[in-house]
């Protein structure tokens, strides 16, 4: 059946002593823990965190899972407090705090975790120095962003209808930890490594010595470390989970419809998501260069609705994106912006 994703655990490449069906990753955005329109506060981000525990620790149970996730909000709220400190310290003490919530949610939902601290390897000189887009922190009025502007000289720009700080983006060259979250993987199946939080902390190599590592102030898109990661674990799958649903085509028009499968040529072909470059711009991106990048046979990636992570893997919601789909894409038969009032109210689809 063409809707059949997960593949079967003797065509494993890796070695392992899980007897799980096959290796996935799982991102989960930082807004997954601050729902939008409530204030991001510790006892928001731990009762968001509780209510998606058993839904992570359910998918840990059948799968050999990594669990890495967003820091957007977060780190810019972070920032407000010291705006003095650098990025890749405001990193740190982000994915550390998401780390430890993640695992005390997921302790109680009976999944045991090690939330690994990641450093990732950037290029100083990248391009996206020059052009920033990552957005971090809270949404602002147009007033208060041009006066956090002037005052903090922080780089603006809207964000749906409000403003937001952006700051570099810089893609991942390297995980300094994989072999870490490698060897935790098959030699403690039982353990959930989280790992690459907030796409981990942005660090260079010194020409002059490459050992010696230094922060770098930005902040790497958690789903293209996402990617990044799942091919460097050869992961069969990778799943991008958002508060807001798959790809859609002509979003918040009459005649928009959702994607059930589409495959990488056709993403790029209709430069799906390139209207939304802060938000599903670099989801869709991850999930193509997941899939073209792989070396495992088969291999898929998805993006969907945290709540309908469950049903992700027989493709009953969201958007599978893997190769040798007919015609480039399948349609989700009866699934509109009308049928779904709260995909109409979301801001960062294909377009």
């Amino acid at each position: 059946h063409q809707a059949a994703i997960a593949s079967s655990s003797s065509t494993r490449s890796y070695s392992s002593t899980t007897p799980l069906n096959d290796r996935i990753v799982v991102a989960v955005g930082g807004n997954a823990l601050q729902r939008r329109g409530e204030r991001l506060t510790i006892e928001n981000m731990l009762k968001a965190a509780a209510d998606m525990a058993p839904t992570i620790a359910s998918l840990a149970q059948e799968h050999e899972l990594v669990l890495t996730h967003g820091n957007g909000p977060q780190v810019g709220e972070l920032a407000l407090e010291r705006s003095a400190a650098t990025f890749d310290i405001l990193g740190a003490e982000s994915i550390g705090q998401i780390g430890y919530v993640l695992a005390q949610a997921l302790s109680s939902a009976g999944c045991t975790t090690a939330p690994i601290i990641c450093q990732v390897v950037v290029d100083p000189q990248d391009e996206s120095f020059r052009d920033p887009s990552k957005f971090v922190g809270p949404i602002y009025g147009a007033k208060e962003a041009t006066a956090l502007s002037q005052s903090l000289g922080w780089v603006m720009k809207p964000d749906g209808e409000y403003f937001r700080r952006v700051v570099p983006s810089p893609p991942p060259l390297e995980i300094i930890q994989i072999e870490a979250i490698k060897t935790l993987l098959e030699q403690s199946p039982d353990i959930l490594p989280i790992a690459c939080g907030g796409g981990g902390i942005p660090v260079s190599r010194i020409p002059s010595n490459p050992r010696t590592l230094t922060g770098v102030e930005a902040v790497i898109d958690k789903d293209r470390c996402g990617s990044k990661l799942a091919n460097e674990l050869d992961a069969d799958g990778l799943i991008i989970l958002t508060d807001g649903g798959g790809i859609w085509q002509n979003f918040g028009k009459p005649d928009a419809r959702e994607m059930k499968m589409a495959s990488p040529e056709y993403l790029e072909g209709t430069k799906a998501g390139k209207k939304f470059p802060g938000s599903m711009g670099p989801k869709i991106q991850a999930a193509i260069d997941f899939v073209h990048n792989s070396k495992k046979e088969g291999a898929w990636a998805a993006i969907g609705d945290l709540k309908d992570a469950g049903k992700i893997f027989n493709n009953e919601q969201g958007t599978v994106v893997k190769e040798d789909v007919q015609e480039g894409v399948v349609w989700r038969e009866g699934k509109s912006v009308a049928s779904n009032p709260k995909q109409s109210k979301e801001q960062h689809k294909s377009g």
